[in-house]
């Protein structure tokens, strides 16, 4: 009866175990097998408790404007749309495209409608793709902080599924 009782508990910690392995090895695919990408990006730098040091980054593909879906109906909150980027000036990825499901082909990164706003008669959708968030030591934060007041350049890495890993964030002067 003992012996049950162990294998039991025994299992029911490695199911643990892997479950958190398996969600760091997810989280950490992109960044090892991904494609480089640097866009644009505009700072905001809140400071948290829990969490420390942290620039929060918006980019230009954040806000999506209705048109840019060919399907034309209102999406909804936790909708997955997909964003093409190009190659554009200086070397930086922008919005070439957008739509619901992944493109054949390209760089294209993966995001989810976090909020939806009417302006000027047109439907604009908020979208997170899990790189709004840089987190830094507090001297580096600061340093980063002061570099990124014009804006700046967000490293990613993009696996061909479309998910993204922010690597890092450099100033508009490293550029």
């Amino acid at each position: 009866m003992k012996r049950g009782i162990v294998i039991g508990l025994v299992a029911a910690i490695a199911v643990q175990f892997f479950i958190l392995v398996g969600m760091y090895v997810q989280a950490q695919v992109p960044l090892w097998t991904g494609q480089p990408v640097a866009v644009k990006t505009i700072p905001v730098d809140p400071r948290s408790l829990f969490r420390g040091n942290y620039a929060q980054l918006s980019y230009p593909f954040s806000t999506l404007d209705q048109t840019l879906f060919s399907e034309g109906d209102r999406l909804s909150y936790g909708v997955v749309v997909y964003v093409s980027l190009k190659k554009g000036e200086f070397g930086l990825y922008e919005l070439d495209s957008a739509g619901l499901e992944p493109p054949d082909s390209g760089v294209f990164i993966r995001g989810r409608i976090t909020d939806i706003k009417l302006e000027n008669s047109s439907w604009r959708y908020r979208v997170r793709y899990g790189i709004e968030a840089y987190f830094a030591p507090k001297e580096k934060a600061l340093d980063l902080e002061a570099q990124l007041r014009d804006g700046g350049v967000a490293d990613l890495m993009v696996s061909a599924d479309g998910r993204a890993r922010l690597k890092t964030v450099r100033g508009s002067e490293d550029q």
